[in-house]
């Protein structure tokens, strides 16, 4: 089952808490804790301790509980008091069979919830460490932001986390543009302007760094859209209640206070895709990280502001998959590689200094695999003869091994006109293909 980079998980809890979490405070001494993250395809990905095991988690602000998806080599965790859940989300189909387990021990370094509740998803279906290309075992989301000011340095690539929020918005706010925001039902919401259809439309929008894309606008919000030509369909992605369709086109653009967007990429979830998300009243939508990543970022929940910057993805172009590939790390394998030896040479005078000489020896690397996980109908990729299941060998001529996933998104949102060449294997045989990036938008 497909899963796409562009995954949210919107989540509803079938069953209700009997108390709220205390969340995340710092320990002793500490006044502020500075967590890195690898930023991939958008996305934040953190370390998180969870009862002593470090875990992969994603960044979430799109959820509210934290999930857990994939232990893989991680079965030494221990969760305490288990029971079984419902959960219901994003997607068209029912909700999904999961786990609550209460009272976790979660942390980074003197950052720490020790009453901390974890939903484990029980479908391995959702494991989608392959789409990503590092482990990911589990999302985090609203308890990591409530009680403190949070930094995002998308620049600089980390996050830090705030005791006092007036000193540090002293310290920031003659750099950053402050605006209100909303809590509700423990996720974040932002006011903006997109021009669509001709109009300028003020949008209640989810903060969501947990979506990759740009901005979702529900085709279904008041007042009604009507998806922008030129577009086309779209598989968005998976959430706990099945799979999300709809489409993608740009608009004329966007804007938050004084920060202006032209053309930005938009995706359209249909109407069936949201019938299982509870969405809070006038919601038209959700700013996701290719926006957000534009700006360096002030959260703040509890005073319900959040404050920007421009940061250097700022200027960036709206790009997006001109291939219409979808890939996966289907695995791995051992590839050998040449490897140059250096070794003494003993001379027969004893005046003078050794010698070296070089010889060379082969050694076995764990490299990924990547495979076609799907592909867009009418795209280049599919007229030129590419087929969903086809393993990819080379492109552009280098072994594909050499790539990671994020290099061969990012290649595949270059420029349109730009050839590409790729040799896949398929039943046993290569074959070899050639297309050009078209944008269809």
């Amino acid at each position: 089952m497909k899963l796409r980079i562009s995954f949210i998980l919107s989540m509803i809890l079938a069953t209700s808490l009997l108390m709220a979490q205390e969340g995340f405070e710092f320990e002793p001494q500490k006044n502020k804790a500075v967590i890195p993250f690898k930023l991939i395809n958008n996305l934040m990905f953190i370390e998180v301790q969870v009862n002593g095991v470090p875990l992969s988690f994603l960044l979430d602000s799109g959820v509210e509980e934290t999930i857990l998806l994939s232990l893989e080599d991680k079965a030494e965790v221990r969760f305490n008091q288990v029971e079984k859940i419902k959960l219901r989300g994003l997607g068209s189909s029912d909700a999904i069979e999961g786990l609550k387990s209460s009272d976790n021990i979660v942390s980074f370094g003197g950052f720490k919830d020790e009453h901390h509740d974890l939903y484990i998803v029980l479908d391995q279906d959702f494991n989608f460490s392959s789409h990503i290309g590092i482990p990911v075992n589990g999302i985090i989301g609203y308890h990591f932001f409530k009680n403190h000011l949070v930094q995002i340095n998308y620049s600089k690539q980390k996050i830090t986390v705030y005791k006092d929020a007036v000193k540090a918005h002293q310290k920031f706010n003659k750099k950053f543009e402050l605006f209100p925001i909303t809590i509700e039902k423990a996720k974040p919401y932002l006011a903006v302007n997109i021009l669509l259809n001709n109009q300028l439309q003020s949008s209640k929008m989810l903060i969501d760094t947990g979506n990759s894309d740009a901005l979702w606008v529900f085709q279904n919000a008041k007042p009604y859209v009507k998806v922008p030509e030129p577009n086309f369909d779209e598989y968005l992605g998976r959430g706990f209640s099945g799979d999300i369709n709809g489409k993608r086109a740009r608009i004329s653009g966007m804007q938050i206070g004084s920060f202006n967007f032209h053309q930005p990429i938009v995706s359209f979830p249909d109407s069936v895709s949201v019938k299982s998300v509870n969405l809070v009243p006038d919601r038209r939508g959700s700013v996701g990280g290719e926006l957000l990543k534009r700006f360096d970022i002030l959260l703040d929940y509890s005073n319900q502001t959040i404050a920007l910057k421009k940061s250097k993805y700022f200027n960036e172009p709206f790009n997006y998959n001109m291939s219409g590939i979808e890939l996966q790390n289907e695995g791995f394998q051992w590839v050998p590689e040449t490897v140059q030896l250096t070794t003494a040479k003993q001379k027969v005078t004893s005046d003078k200094a050794d010698d070296k000489a070089e010889s060379f020896k082969y050694k076995f690397s764990l490299k990924p695999v990547f495979s076609i996980a799907g592909i867009r109908k009418n795209s280049p990729a599919e007229k030129c003869g590419l087929q969903k299941g086809d393993i990819i060998m080379s492109i552009n001529g280098a072994q594909a091994y050499k790539y990671t996933l994020q290099k061969i998104n990012q290649m595949l949102k270059t420029y349109e006109g730009k050839t590409m060449y790729f040799t896949v294997e398929r039943a046993g045989k290569n074959l070899e293909f050639q297309f050009e990036l078209q944008d269809e938008l």
